[in-house]
């Protein structure tokens, strides 16, 4: 491949983490292409993670969650065209349209633009809180201003996001009432052993969870919200919060041509066509790992800094990593913190190898065909970090419970 020359000019279109973290990878590479950052909201590029962990509870204010600030917009030379939407990408000549009118013609074009908060088809929707941006916290608080303390706040959906924020709002006074569909939280995600131990979380925490809850529809009421159930009752809530997930922002890319499926295939380069790549949440990309090579697409802060910069560094110098990429993520909520390494699938076998419930924290091994799949650790992150290199490469359960690293 022709790697970046000065002449070229790169488009990154979605400023959040991926896309910022990409034009500084390109500018510590050497880069002295021109670069342009589009992104649909006005705030300059942000961390997400913090919105729910930091913000929500009052010890952040938003301007500490800002990636870009104008000292560091103006060091890597970049142009912000922020508060505008792509509508459409022509390929062939790397050129972004805009919800403006306008386009940006380029030489190369990286998609960045993420996933957005799905939402539900509800009556009251323009009522209903999600935690995806800045403006959605802004908002709720207002609305959360204007509640006694103590006063009911629902949270449809009892996941990471539902878990965090339901653990921010007891902080802050109010009465959060989780409603989760499932039989436990995180089933789908963690599997039913380790969605299991998390259970009493919540109760520990004071925060009531009520599971295999069918909500048929949410309306205005004089207090706030109802929330309608399929089995006739009802429930009324100062403020609600739904939190079921994301949806890939891939509308604007519907005319490519390029490969869209649960998000955007790219190649080993993270390239979806010759001058056309995807990072972050939106790239579905074929990922080596220590159980074989799988088509994922992982929502997680450290994949969406490490698909930026190698990136960055394939299109420099056309090298690419061999080193295997062990994602990881964390979600503080009901005053323990939940890490997991590797991206295990909920049927993968998992055994408890450290720790217990009553301790209070705990590390388990997940494993598929024998072979170590992931780390799962509760208020352990020493023993996590310590058991990391199981998944650097193949390591068979047998010898990774010989070994036990966590317990050095």
């Amino acid at each position: 491949m022709d790697t970046l020359a000065s002449s070229d000019h790169v488009i990154v279109v979605g400023a959040g983490l991926a896309g910022w973290r990409f034009v500084e990878a390109l500018r510590r590479e050497g880069c002295e292409s021109e670069l342009t950052l589009i992104g649909d909201e006005v705030d300059a590029p942000y961390d997400r993670p913090p919105l729910s962990k930091n913000v929500l509870v009052g010890k952040w204010d938003l301007a500490k969650a800002t990636l870009a600030t104008p000292e560091l917009i103006e060091k890597n030379h970049v142009t912000m065209r922020l508060g505008v939407s792509a509508t459409g990408l022509d390929v062939a000549h790397s050129t972004v349209h805009l919800g403006d009118g306008s386009s940006v013609a380029g030489s190369h074009v990286v998609i960045a633009s993420g996933t957005r908060a799905r939402r539900l088809p509800f009556s009251a929707d323009d009522r209903i809180h999600t935690i995806r941006r800045l403006d959605d916290i802004r908002r709720l608080n207002k609305d959360l201003a204007s509640l006694d303390s103590g006063s009911p706040v629902g949270i449809i959906g009892g996941g990471f996001i539902g878990a965090e924020a339901a653990t921010a709002l007891r902080t802050r006074g109010y009465r959060p009432i989780v409603f989760e569909v499932a039989s436990r939280p995180l089933e789908g995600v963690l599997g039913e052993e380790v969605s299991t131990w998390l259970m009493g979380l919540a109760q520990g925490a004071d925060v009531e969870l009520r599971v295999e809850q069918k909500i048929g529809d949410v309306t205005e009421s004089p207090g706030g919200l109802r929330i309608s159930f399929d089995d006739g009752t009802d429930e009324e809530v100062g403020a609600l919060i739904v939190g079921v997930g994301v949806q890939t922002n891939v509308e604007w890319l519907a005319s490519s041509g390029l490969i869209l499926d649960n998000g955007v295939v790219v190649d080993e380069h993270l390239l979806a066509s010759d001058r056309v790549a995807a990072i972050g949440d939106v790239a579905r990309f074929a990922w080596p790992n220590v159980t074989g090579t799988e088509s994922v697409r992982i929502e997680h802060w450290e994949v969406a800094n490490g698909h930026a910069s190698a990136l960055a560094k394939y299109w420099m110098t056309g090298e690419s990593s061999t080193q295997l990429m062990v994602p990881y993520f964390w979600s503080d909520q009901y005053g323990k913190k939940i890490q997991m390494l590797g991206h295990p699938r909920p049927d993968d076998e998992v055994q408890r190898v450290s720790g217990s419930d009553d301790e209070g924290k705990w590390l388990a091994l997940y494993s598929r065909n024998g072979v170590v799949s992931g780390i799962v650790t509760l208020s352990n992150p020493r023993a996590l970090m310590l058991s990391k290199p199981l998944l650097e490469d193949p390591v068979t359960l047998a010898n990774a419970l010989e070994r036990a690293p966590w317990a050095s």
